[in-house]
């Protein structure tokens, strides 16, 4: 059964995230932030929680390798991390630790433990922050992560496969994606396939869509070509889907969302992915 390699210090995985930084991901959101502002947040949520899980006493462990590719046409294909992390596609977690862009403090609303609700200042990690101008090179932003991700398997041969994230809300303005898209899930390490998420933060509204196993109900042919783009769910992420409420899961579901209206839908569809290479990490080692 493939996606079961331990996860330790010696033998890490990685997260890619493929970030559409274009004019339309300025549009708002029912929240009533921005698609680029609430992407933002939920990275830099993301960021800090894999930290959290990797935190030990003596440090930081290295069970994890992440890294951001940002895409428009007016700055291209870029790494929009800063600091050390700025360096390499795919950094050790350790340095996220160590390179956060800023620290902000942020109300948070709480329970009060007798019913109310009261606000209190959290502190709050920037590594990435939101930006929306130009066009969509997707197909650019896609050839650069099978480039890392081709590099990163043949120096990981016994890795966990890693994920690539890759979250948009537009049509590729630099050609068809999809083949791109297949040959990322092509490569492997010895434990399986790479893994394509794609979330489609769609302007047009209808239902949600949730991990689904057919593109029936789709909107367009972008949110089609976005599912077709996507990976099968690996059994270990549809028993932590499960888990999460989501028991129409299955092995035919596809790592793709549509139509996800806030940080909550986001995180929890990337808690999935990040949970089921948490069930293999080694602790100890």
């Amino acid at each position: 059964m493939a996606y079961t390699a331990e996860i330790s210090r010696k033998n890490p995985t990685a997260f890619l995230f493929a970030i559409d930084r274009s004019g339309s991901m300025e549009e708002g959101m029912e929240s009533g932030q921005s698609k680029a502002q609430c992407v933002s947040d939920v990275m830099n949520r993301v960021f800090s929680e894999l930290l959290i899980k990797c935190a030990k006493s003596e440090g930081v462990r290295n069970y994890f390798e992440m890294g951001v590719i940002g895409y428009d046409t007016t700055l291209g294909v870029v790494n929009p991390l800063t600091g050390d992390l700025a360096h390499e596609w795919i950094n050790p977690i350790s340095l996220f630790e160590t390179n956060p862009l800023r620290i902000e403090e942020r109300q948070k609303k709480i329970s009060d433990g007798a019913g109310g609700i009261i606000e209190t200042t959290t502190k709050f990690a920037v590594w990435f922050e939101p930006v929306a101008k130009g066009g969509t090179p997707m197909c650019a932003a896609l050839q650069t992560a099978y480039d890392v991700l081709n590099y990163w398997c043949a120096t990981h041969p016994d890795g966990y496969p890693p994920l690539l994230i890759h979250i948009t809300d537009g049509q590729s303005t630099d050609g068809d994606p999809e083949e791109i898209a297949q040959n990322i899930q092509q490569l492997s390490t010895n434990d399986g396939n790479v893994l394509v998420f794609n979330i489609h933060l769609s302007s047009k509204g209808g239902n949600k869509v949730f991990l689904p196993a057919s593109a029936y109900g789709l909107p367009d042919g972008y949110a089609e070509k976005l599912f077709g783009m996507s990976s099968y769910m690996p059994e270990n992420m549809v028993k932590f889907a499960r888990q999460s409420g989501k028991k129409d899961v299955s092995s035919e579901s596809r790592c793709f969302a549509y139509n996800v209206d806030d940080i909550t839908d986001l995180v929890e569809l990337l808690e999935i992915g990040t949970k089921a290479a948490m069930d293999v990490v080694d602790m100890d080692r």
